[in-house]
Parts: structure tokens; sequence; C-alpha cells
């Protein structure tokens, strides 16, 4: 499951496997601390908004000559391009800092970040025991009409594969993006599975667009979508040589977010391919 649906809005597991956790914490804190004006919740979000910015800062300072050409992109945070382990240490940061500083904090906020981060990784777990990680079995259509399937398409190599729709703004964004890629990483194999459209609809938006890319199929059914559990587009979803699902993304990917990716996932293959 990548996306959880509330109502007509797709909201992406990792978001609400944060604020699952920020609230389970907050809540934990506030019952460790009663009877006392704690601010748990206060620090909580400071802590996030540290999370984000540093870990933005880290991820466009490791691929800045990608943001180079581009400069105002490296304020569009829509491609997701985030150093974890960056926010993360910023997050603990704030925490030891405003701990220190009042030690009435230590015990409530121990307990709630403690609270906080069993229940992400509790449900984190849960969600991953339930999905599916191999390639989708689908059955899908060519622009030139011929059934086909993934584990055809993908050759025995390395795969990424993107659920687009021609009406989708993000998609259409990423793009000549993945088109270049498709061009230069010809160890991978690059799918791009149109979502709920028929060719014709396909093949015009790619003309229309100047796009020339290879492995257009098409999905009318979104069963794709359903079997990995994306209610979202763009979705990249990324299988080793072996078919496993490695790593996914959500929106719109940009030349430094990919090229983040298939960085990591060169070195998730070679490590797969190893064992």
């Amino acid at each position: 499951m990548l996306t959880l649906n509330l109502g007509p809005i797709p909201l992406s597991i990792t978001v609400f496997l944060v604020l699952v956790a920020l609230l389970v914490a907050a809540g934990v804190g506030r019952l460790v601390g009663r009877g006392q004006p704690t601010g748990v919740g206060n620090i909580l979000i400071d802590m996030l908004i540290a999370a984000v910015l540093v870990a933005r800062i880290a991820f466009v300072a490791l691929w800045f000559d990608t943001y180079r050409s581009t400069p105002w992109s490296m304020f569009d945070i829509r491609d997701g391009g985030f150093t974890p382990w960056a926010g993360i240490g910023a997050a603990l940061l704030v925490a030891f800092w405003r701990a220190w500083r009042r030690p009435a904090l230590r015990k409530p906020l121990g307990f709630g970040l403690a609270a906080g981060a069993l229940a992400w990784g509790g449900i984190f777990g849960a969600i991953r025991m339930m999905d599916a990680t191999g390639v989708p079995t689908v059955s899908l259509t060519t622009l030139a009409g011929e059934p086909t399937n993934l584990a055809a398409l993908a050759q025995g190599k390395p795969m990424v594969v993107n659920l687009w729709a021609t009406w989708c703004p993000p998609c259409r964004r990423e793009m000549p993006v993945l088109a270049a890629a498709q061009k230069q990483e010809t160890a991978v194999s690059f799918v791009f599975v149109n979502q709920g459209e028929d060719g014709e609809t396909a093949q015009h938006y790619l003309t229309a667009a100047g796009l020339d890319l290879a492995n257009v199929v098409i999905d009318p059914g979104i069963a794709i979508g359903r079997e990995v559990g994306s209610g979202a587009l763009p979705t990249t979803l990324f299988y080793d040589a072996t078919g496993r699902l490695v790593d996914t993304h959500l929106g719109a990917l940009s030349a430094a977010s990919l090229t983040s990716k298939l960085s990591q996932f060169r070195s998730l293959t070679n490590l797969s391919n190893k064992e």
C-alpha cells in the first residue's frame, strides 16, 4: 500500500505514518507529563519543521550539480527530494536541546518519542508484511494493440515502472526527465503504464509533446495501480532484476530526485545480484 484514500484525496502512507507518530508522541507525552505544562506538542512541531528543512537542504547540497541549471527547482519540494538521515538528526538535536534546557520535559518527551517511534515502526511493518513486492502480472496492451506484461518488458533487467495519465499535470511535468533517463540508462528497462485511458489518447499526447518513449503500454482498468496500492499519479516503482520491488516514488520526479533514486537503485540491485 502506497496511498491511503481520504475521500477523493489520496494521502501518502509515509505522510500518514508521520502524522500518526506525531499524534501518538504528543498524546503519550501529555499523559506522562500530566499536571504540568510540558509543551511537548510544540516541540514535536519544531522537530518536524527542522527535519523537513535540513533534509531538503542536505539533499540539494548532495545533488547541487543537477539543480544548478534550474536553481529555482531547489525550492520545489514536490519532487520528494529529501535526505532522511539528515532530517532525523536535526529533529533529534532539537529534542536534545529543548530537553537539556528544560529538565521537566525529559521524561514526557522521551516517553512520547519512544511511543511515536514504536507506532510508526509497528504500522510500517504491518503494511510491509501485507504488501506484494513482486512484479504485477496484469495484462497490458501496447500502443500497437498487442498484449504484453511487465515481466516481458523487463527483459531480465532492473525495471522502472511509471504510472501516468495524460490529464495529470505532474505526470506531464516529469515525463521529459524520464524520457532522458530512458535514453541514458540503457541497463535499466523503463516502462510507462498509462492508467485508465486508451492507446489513441496516450499516443496523441506523446506526439503533441514530442516525446519519443519506448515501452509505453495501456492499463485501461487501472489494475496495476490497485495491485500496488497507489491511488495517486504519477507513481514510479523500482524493481530489481529478480522482480523485487525495492523503492517507490509518489509525485513528479525532478532530474535530481530521479538521479538520487537511480543511484540508490543501482546499489540495491548490485547487492541483490551478489546475494
